[in-house]
Order: structure tokens, then C-alpha cells, then sequence
């Protein structure tokens, strides 16, 4: 297995860089961030790419810099995929829900790049079974199915709000442009408007109902969580409205017995 020194040197040779180039252009980056860390020397340039030394964070930057490589491709160098980081995710699951700014920074996804061709979208069946091959896909080739209005959030492991419908750790999709409270229309809690919310308290997945000048955050009939009634929009910011999930069924335990819901708490002042 080629290590990130050696890589390192086979790029600056195939650039026709000599460690001293390096050194010249480091100091001036250095000197632009009023940092000597940005500084490698020929020296420490040496070390790393004939003993593995593994360069700090503000010269993998000058190293990417001066190579005109993306940060990314070095660091994976080094063992560190930034697009593992929605798999490792759930080895740390935070007790509040948050908006999830990793899934942001993702350049390749891993998608199902050939499926067997007796695969009916009509039947319900076992997808693993149907995926014929699997592969990394560069998120610049899924730009036609973008949009700029979604982002991510993760409902944290101590929110019960919305529980069971979406228990803790689970994944979720906001569209940021549905951020009106839709008012009725429904025939089951499914189709009912799940939306994202921040308050001051930090966020919140829950159904929404507007009432004069308060909204009404309200939490699933089995949740021990207490509905809110809070100033709108002074104390309650609507981001989205979730329109996917991603979750472990089977995974989450409650650590006590649950407590009956108590009654609406009026907080408005």
C-alpha cells in the first residue's frame, strides 16, 4: 500500500517542484495568515515523505494549496474519508436535536450502480438482494436531482417528541421552502405536516398548528412530552418541513418508563 509521504513526494516531483519551492511558497502562505504553522520547511517536508510524518491541518492546507489538490484527496491519503462520516455518525448520538451540517460536506455518495434486471418498483422486496453492485458516486454527477431547500437534521437521543413515529437517532430530510404551518386537510397522523422547528431551547421535530399570534407544537398521542405553546415568530422559528427519514428500527431503548403526557404549557406572556 503506497503511504501519504511517498504520494506526496510523487506529486511535487510530478509538478517539478524541488523542496525548496515548497519552503518559498509555504512562507509566503504563512505570511499572508500571519502564521508560521502554514510554514514546511524542506526539513519537515523531508520527514513526511520519507518517514510518513503526518503534516498538521495548516500544512495538509498549504500542501493542498501549493499541489492544487482538494484537501479531501489528502487527507484520504492519510487513512481520514470525509464521506465516511455519515456511517461514523452514529457512534456518538448527541442527547438534543440538531441540524446535521456534515451530510453537507460530502463529496461522494455510495449508490446502487447496477440492479437486477427482475427488480419490480411495484413489489415490496428485499433491496439488498436486488442491488447487483455498489459504487462511489461523485455528488457533482447527482447535481440534476439537487436542490438548494433541503438540508439535514437528527433528532437527538433524549427528543421524544415525535416518538414512535420518529424515535431517537433517527434522520431527517427538511425542505426549507415549506416553512408555512399547513392548517387541516389530513386523514391520519402519517399524512399530517411533520415539521422542523428551533426554539431557544434548541430543535424539535413536532406537528405545528397556528393560533393567533402563538404556534402550538405538538408532540405524537404516545410521546411523554408536553405540547408547547409559544409566541410566533418571536420564540419559534419554523425551518422545514420533514419529508424523509432515515432510521434503525429496533435500536433504541428507553433508559425509563415513560410518564403521561401532561397538559399544554402556556408560555405566553
Amino acid at each position: 500500500m503506497v503511504c501519504g509521504g511517498h504520494r506526496l513526494r510523487a506529486l511535487r516531483e510530478q509538478l517539478g517542484l524541488t523542496m525548496r519551492d515548497v519552503e518559498t511558497a509555504t512562507m509566503r502562505i504563512a505570511q499572508r495568515h500571519q502564521n508560521d504553522e502554514y510554514l514546511i520547511a524542506p526539513s519537515r517536508l523531508s520527514d513526511m515523505e520519507t518517514k510518513n510524518v503526518v503534516p498538521s491541518i495548516y500544512r495538509l492546507y498549504s500542501l493542498a494549496v501549493v499541489y492544487r489538490r482538494d484537501v479531501r484527496e489528502l487527507l484520504a491519503w492519510y487513512e481520514i474519508d470525509l464521506n465516511g462520516a455519515a456511517a461514523d455518525m452514529e457512534f456518538v448520538p448527541p442527547p438534543k436535536s440538531h441540524l446535521a451540517g456534515v451530510l453537507v460536506g460530502l463529496s461522494a455518495v455510495q449508490i446502487p450502480i447496477k440492479l437486477d434486471p427482475s427488480f419490480d418498483e411495484r413489489k415490496t422486496t428485499n433491496i439488498g438482494r436486488m442491488v447487483e453492485a455498489w459504487g462511489m458516486v461523485p455528488l457533482a454527477y447527482l447535481a440534476q436531482f439537487a436542490s438548494c431547500n433541503y438540508t439535514y437534521g437528527y433528532v437527538g437521543s433524549e427528543d421524544l417528541t415525535m416518538y414512535p413515529i420518529l424515535p431517537p437517532g433517527t434522520f431527517v430530510q427538511i425542505d426549507e421552502s415549506k416553512n408555512k404551518v399547513e392548517e387541516g386537510g389530513w386523514r391520519s397522523e402519517y399524512e399530517r405536516p411533520i415539521y422542523f422547528v428551533e426554539t431557544r431551547r434548541g430543535h424539535t421535530c413536532c406537528w405545528c398548528t397556528l393560533a393567533e399570534e402563538a404556534i402550538i407544537l405538538t408532540p405524537h398521542p404516545l410521546s411523554p412530552v408536553a405540547a408547547q405553546a409559544l409566541r410566533y415568530p418571536q420564540e419559534a422559528d419554523v425551518i422545514g418541513q420533514v419529508v424523509g427519514v432515515a432510521m434503525k428500527l429496533g435500536s433504541w431503548r428507553s433508559a425509563v418508563e415513560p410518564v403521561a403526557s401532561s397538559t399544554v404549557r402556556e408560555v405566553l406572556n
